[in-house]
């Protein structure tokens, strides 16, 4: 069971997030993923969609590897360098996400030297 929730007294969502998300456990909690490449370790990029993609497949594998998928996801949390980037995480965003989408919070942090965006998330487990 997930399904958003929402109030008119409340701003709407600038995003594909939701308000708040009603679930179900059991969940899997996932670690902030950088956007660097498994193999190598080296950072890929440089630009924002390319860093975003990359970072965006790794929790989609982990969430593969955990029994979970993308339609699962209840909360998202973003860190990014610059907050200029938020139109375009929102785009990116869109290729991953299902709606309902999950709840988010994306906030403008202090992350290692060319990196530009930080992703972890929380998901629910099984059918």
């Amino acid at each position: 069971m997930r399904h958003p929730i929402s109030s008119a007294l409340a701003p709407a969502p600038a995003g594909p997030y939701a308000q708040g998300i009603v679930a179900a456990g059991p969940f899997v909690f996932l670690s902030g993923q950088l956007p660097f490449d498994a193999g190598t370790g080296a950072l890929v990029g440089p630009s924002f969609a390319v860093q975003a993609a990359r970072v965006f497949e790794h929790l989609g594998h982990l969430l593969g590897s955990a029994g979970s998928s993308w339609s699962q996801v209840v909360r998202l949390g973003v860190f990014l360098a610059d907050l200029r980037d938020y139109a375009e995480l929102n785009d990116i965003s869109r290729r991953y996400l299902v709606a309902p989408y999950p709840a988010r919070t994306c906030a403008q942090s202090m992350l290692p030297p060319g990196v530009l965006l930080e992703v972890d998330c929380i998901a629910q487990l099984g059918p």
